[in-house]
């Protein structure tokens, strides 16, 4: 019996209808790829992912109210399973920077090629990070200067240190205010970004790097 595999769920965040609906028409031509929703702004996009359960969000950088990259920040708070991949006019390396440290997976520029968003996605979505061309080798300069903790989330930092204290997921949830399954999906997200892989590896090293 053949298994169909079900189409990548995107959520679309900008506070441009205009924009959304032309991300959403070149999207939804793509084989594999399903939008989900769209939102306006912060908490229309955050009460969207909570119902709709994407893989991915594509977000704008500079929307009125709260920007896109705070609420990336959030988004890898509460829900670290969902991919984030921001899409911006502003090519300010600080900007990318700004981004990936806040949890973003990617950086694409808007006046990229329709072909090179897809492109994106498709790489945020196997688990690979993108940013767009020029892009991409200036962070690879800027993070040669970080070290591997510096690259850290402010969340994934904290629960580096919870798991230096001995802290189980369960209680570092209680402490957090997190589900367990959220703090096991930032357990991963810290083997990843560490290039860790046992649990035990882990808590070494969080002992080692932890915070006076």
């Amino acid at each position: 019996m053949k298994h169909t595999r079900k189409p990548a769920r995107l959520v679309l965040v900008d506070d441009h209808p205009l924009v959304r609906d032309g991300l959403r028409a070149r999207l939804e031509a793509v084989t594999g790829f399903e939008v989900a929703g769209e939102a306006g702004n912060a908490d229309e996009a955050l009460a969207l992912a909570a119902t709709v359960e994407p893989d991915l969000v594509l977000m704008d950088v500079g929307m009125a109210g709260m920007n896109g990259i705070v609420l990336a920040g959030i988004f890898h708070d509460r829900f670290p399973a969902i991919r984030v991949l921001m899409l911006s006019m502003h090519d300010n390396v600080e900007y990318v920077t700004q981004a990936v440290r806040a949890g973003a997976s990617g950086y694409v520029l808007k006046d990229s090629p329709s072909t090179e968003i897809v492109r994106a996605i498709e790489a945020v979505l196997a688990g690979q990070t993108y940013f767009s061309a020029g892009l991409g080798v200036r962070m690879i300069q800027a993070s040669a200067m970080e070290t591997p903790v510096e690259r850290l989330t402010p969340r994934e930092r904290d629960i580096l240190d919870a798991l230096a204290e001995g802290l189980s997921s369960k209680q570092i949830a209680q402490r957090a205010g997190l589900s367990v399954r959220t703090v096991e999906t930032h357990r991963l997200n810290l083997k990843r970004k560490l290039d860790i892989e046992g649990q035990a590896e882990l808590i070494k090293f969080a002992v080692e790097h932890r915070r006076k």
